[in-house]
């Protein structure tokens, strides 16, 4: 499946300008090719691919709406890390795995101030279609963590963090839920008063495993395990 990213309204249905650009001059696809396009929130058009000059279009033979998305909902919010490539490595890799939202943390040791976040959800829209996904997760901007706490439902929300003398509950025993919120750490990991400050929020901690994972592999850890849920 030839899969793009565009709008998708009643019948009507446009190739992003950009993937238009895409499929004429990297790809040099040609007139009758299959198509397929998807608006990133669960609805799917086919067809055969007609080239106008520049322009892209899609000749609709099909459209499919409200695709089932994923369940388990996962949310991870986590902390960028001071080299934005392993962050970037990590959102394409949660993507591919149907994370449904990402939020980027702001904690007392993160280093990073500063964040792409259009770059970011640009590799996620790529992620997404490499993998074939017809819903595209969310890219949040950074937030701090007392703020991100107040959305947050205790209930299913839960914190990676390797502060081996405080108690942590093993992965095995988080209960079946539809939605599930996990907080990951900077290098550095999160403070004492900020685990204390989510403890007394009701946030349960979670051990994931012996070994000490760098950031964006804990995030992919979180997601591997929920994509194994999935299958």
């Amino acid at each position: 499946m030839k899969l793009f990213y565009g709008e998708i309204e009643g019948n009507q249905v446009q190739i992003n300008d950009e993937e238009q650009q895409h499929i004429i001059k990297v790809l040099r696809m040609k007139d009758g090719e299959e198509i397929h396009i998807t608006d990133g929130n669960g609805n799917l058009a086919s067809g055969m691919l007609m080239i106008e000059g520049k322009k892209a279009h899609i000749e609709v033979s099909e459209i499919k709406n409200d695709l089932p998305g994923f369940s388990p909902k996962l949310h991870i919010a986590i902390a960028p890390t001071k080299n934005i490539d392993r962050i970037e490595f990590f959102i394409e890799k949660a993507v591919e795995m149907g994370i449904s939202e990402i939020t980027l943390l702001q904690t007392e040791k993160t280093e990073r101030k500063n964040v792409n976040v259009e770059k970011l959800r640009k590799q996620a829209v790529a992620a997404s279609k490499q993998s074939l996904r017809f819903h595209f997760p969310v890219i949040n901007d950074l937030v701090r963590i007392q703020d991100f706490l107040k959305n947050t439902d205790p209930r299913t929300t839960f914190v990676a963090h390797c502060h081996n003398n405080l108690e942590r509950m093993d992965l095995k025993q988080i209960p079946a839920l539809e939605n599930i919120t996990f907080l990951i750490g900077p290098e550095g990991d999160f403070s004492e008063k900020e685990i204390s400050f989510l403890s007394e929020n009701n946030i349960r901690a979670v051990s994931l495993g012996n070994q000490r994972l760098r950031t964006e592999t804990a995030g992919i850890f979180v997601a591997a395990w929920n994509y194994f849920k999935l299958s």
